[in-house]
């Protein structure tokens, strides 16, 4: 489990405050396909935060304890049943190279920007 300066903690805070829990843990607790969808989670965001259902104080600490142990996160605060971990994002190389930007169709172009030479009429007034 990996440790944070208290500067470290306060910035990832600021950070988090305007988030929404992007995993919920309810009556079944941490189970193996929670805890991959945690790693999941912070490999596209880096920062999460979670909401336990249904556990007191000392279960969510350990809980906590537990989930930063299995995915290699640190703990950057817990707040009644909300928890808020960090795992920095691997390098760049580390990821599976990204598919090629995918071309868009040149836009169609309009009889006037085709040139086209259909006669126009025109009229006068007065005549």
């Amino acid at each position: 489990m990996k440790t944070l300066t208290t500067a470290e903690r306060r910035a990832l805070r600021a950070r988090a405050h305007d988030l929404s829990p992007l995993v919920r843990i309810a009556a079944k607790g941490l189970s193996a396909s929670v805890l991959q969808e945690i790693d999941r989670c912070l490999a596209a965001h880096e920062l999460l935060k979670i909401r336990l259902f249904d556990a007191d104080r000392e279960a969510r600490e350990a809980m906590l304890a537990e989930i930063c142990a299995a995915v290699g996160a640190a703990p950057v605060q817990h707040i009644g049943k909300l928890l808020l971990i960090w795992r920095e994002k691997p390098a760049a190389g580390a990821l599976p190279a990204a598919p090629p930007p995918r071309r868009r169709a040149a836009p169609r172009l309009t009889k006037k920007a085709q040139g086209d030479a259909s006669p126009r009429r025109r009229t006068t007034k007065g005549t």
